[in-house]
């Protein structure tokens, strides 16, 4: 008799274990909550290398701009150099 109790008690733990698992539904909800954030993650990830882009974009626009700026002034230097020397007016057109 007490093998008898033994197995019915060794089986209902056994039972009990096993149904105290998540369910099928709530381990497709964790799943579709890992899919989710995994989704998101990429999505920022995805958002803030644009931004990056853009940034770099704007900074060499700058430096482009800047090195224009600097070459258009060195050339009306030069020419202003040049007029001086063949004795030409300044700044009248």
């Amino acid at each position: 008799m007490k093998k008898v109790l033994s197995l019915v008690a060794i089986a209902s733990l056994a039972v009990a274990v096993v149904a105290c698992g998540p369910s099928k539904a709530e381990l497709e909800k964790k799943a579709k909550a890992t899919a989710d954030s995994i989704a998101e993650v990429a999505k920022q990830d995805s958002i803030a290398k644009a931004a990056q882009a853009q940034a770099e974009a704007a900074a060499a626009q700058a430096k482009a701009d800047s090195l224009a700026t600097v070459a258009k002034a060195d050339s009306l230097k030069k020419v202003e150099e040049e007029a001086a020397k063949k004795g030409g007016k300044k700044g009248k057109k």
